[in-house]
């Protein structure tokens, strides 16, 4: 799981602009993307869906596993890898059950105090942030900083991705901080070369 972890894209519609989602999901996994969540957060079950079968087809024979942001139905409606929770979405243990063992299931953790009610054995890693000040996602909480994200990583064991404001100029320190790896959205999906983007954040982070 931590080798999945490392550069983990979240793909969103609203940063493609005129590009095919699909397009610059396979162009960042040229560059090294190691996981690839997708994420739309507009009501239009349908488009996801289909954004989501796209993105799969994409992504097979890979080994870049898919992960459906929330959306435990979809993620079971087109056979994706997993799902990804954030606290006040539907409770893990209850997708646990209903997309299976085999599933990967992310849980957002927003500070170190979250940990104690989380159910962490229906968990298979954790996606802390924001680290940074994100203008990504609106409703985001506060950040974290490098010492709440060392905070997180010192209080559990599981694989721990950071998100939330990370860049060419922050991601070294993150990943000293403790975290397994990085979790971007506009340091790649708004790059003009989105390949040369995901490839020289591989390379700052290593492995």
């Amino acid at each position: 799981m931590r080798e999945h972890m490392r550069l983990y894209l979240v793909a969103d519609p609203a940063f493609a602009g005129t590009r095919r989602l699909p397009d610059i999901v396979a162009a960042a996994v040229r560059g090294g993307v190691t996981m690839v969540q997708l994420r739309d957060k507009g009501d239009h079950v349908g488009r996801f869906v289909q954004e989501a079968r796209a993105v799969r087809q994409v992504l097979e024979g890979t080994g870049v596993p898919l992960i459906i942001n929330d959306r435990v139905d979809v993620a079971h409606a087109i056979g994706a890898d997993g799902v990804h929770l954030g606290q006040r979405d539907l409770p893990v243990r209850d997708a646990r059950r209903l997309l299976g063992r085999e599933a990967i299931i992310g849980l957002s953790i927003e500070q170190a105090a979250q940990l104690a009610h989380a159910d962490l054995a229906a968990v298979d890693y954790l996606g802390a942030g924001p680290v940074f000040a994100t203008a990504t996602k609106p409703d985001a909480a506060p950040p974290l900083g490098l010492d709440g994200l060392a905070a997180i990583r010192t209080a559990c064991g599981l694989p721990v991705v950071a998100i939330g404001g990370l860049s060419l100029d922050n991601a070294a320190g993150v990943i000293a901080a403790g975290a397994d790896g990085i979790a971007v959205v506009s340091a790649v999906m708004a790059a003009h070369d989105v390949t040369h983007a995901a490839a020289q954040l591989r390379a700052r982070i290593g492995g």
